[in-house]
């Protein structure tokens, strides 16, 4: 068996599915990062551990969870409120931690928006980490998200997870990458500056993660990105297969890209903004006289 941690924020209308696709394991772990709404509310209706931290960012959140609330097993899964475990990956995940060859495992998500499975302009199969032995994989910040640290070999796993990336309407999916896009501009300005592309992975990298990574980096520093990231999703990767769903899939992460290249020309020319300080005033020889008040 191994434990399944659930990572939330403001997730109500998501959180019950998850929850019971999660319930498969016996040890499913909440760790919620102070919702307003009420995610904590419904989740505490299953019988689970709901724990509750003040976010500071993705991979920080993961290494606190991961360090203060431990599991019940020995092994661990990731799962996001606005994804699910499918019966059949848990069963592969149960055969897979029977062998001690591998610390960590990725698995490829399915992109689920408007109501199709965004296929081909998603890059899938794209693999994100998962699931692991407990102490052997760790997670430092980079943009928006996080990347793992692994301390062993990894392999992945053949079944997938679907991903709602948009289950809670359009205007939080923009909220949501209007933040992720501020963190990726200072990132971007960082990679720059002191980054550089590993050539090697970009074109014989041993896995799809290495090549994916490189060719971010190489995006990075290519004119007119969000044309070219239009360009090589619609036309190249396939979008265009993926009908109306694929074309506004395509034209959001278009929108994300060009947003992320505007607030990166932003940190390089305009100053921060600083608060003015008060002006102090030269004290009067006489006061005011009092205000009386009338009851």
């Amino acid at each position: 068996m191994f434990s399944i941690y659930i990572l939330t924020y403001n997730e109500e209308i998501d959180i019950a599915a998850c929850i019971e696709s999660a319930m498969l394991s016996d040890d499913v772990i909440v760790i919620d990062s102070l919702s307003s709404d009420r995610t904590v509310e419904i989740a505490k209706r299953y019988p689970i551990r709901v724990v509750q931290h003040a976010f500071e960012s993705h991979g920080r959140q993961r290494t606190w969870m991961l360090q203060e609330v431990p599991p019940k097993h020995e092994w661990v899964y990731i799962l996001e409120a606005d994804e699910r475990i499918t019966p059949e990956l848990f069963q592969e995940g149960l055969q897979a931690i029977q062998s001690s060859e591998y610390v960590g495992y990725y698995v490829a998500e399915r992109v689920m928006f408007m109501g199709h499975w965004i296929r081909y302009s998603t890059q899938y199969p794209r693999y994100q980490m998962r699931l692991f032995r407990h102490g052997k994989v760790w997670f430092s910040d980079y943009g928006h998200t996080e990347r793992e640290v692994c301390d062993g070999p990894t392999s992945f796993l053949k079944e997938t997870y679907p991903h709602y990336t948009c289950s809670k309407g359009l205007s939080r999916w923009i909220d949501k990458h209007n933040r992720y896009s501020s963190d990726e501009a200072v990132e971007t300005v960082r990679q720059l500056e002191h980054g550089q592309i590993n050539w090697q992975d970009l074109f014989l990298g041993k896995t799809e993660v290495d090549r994916r990574r490189a060719l971010k980096d190489l995006s990075l520093r290519l004119p007119l990105r969000p044309v070219v990231r239009f360009l090589y999703m619609y036309f190249v990767l396939g979008g265009i297969l993926d009908g109306g769903p694929g074309f506004a899939w395509c034209t959001l992460q278009t929108f994300y890209e060009y947003l992320i290249l505007l607030k990166v020309w932003e940190l390089k020319h305009m100053p921060t903004p600083q608060i003015p300080e008060p002006e102090a005033s030269e004290p009067t020889s006489n006061p005011p006289p009092p205000v009386s008040s009338v009851s």
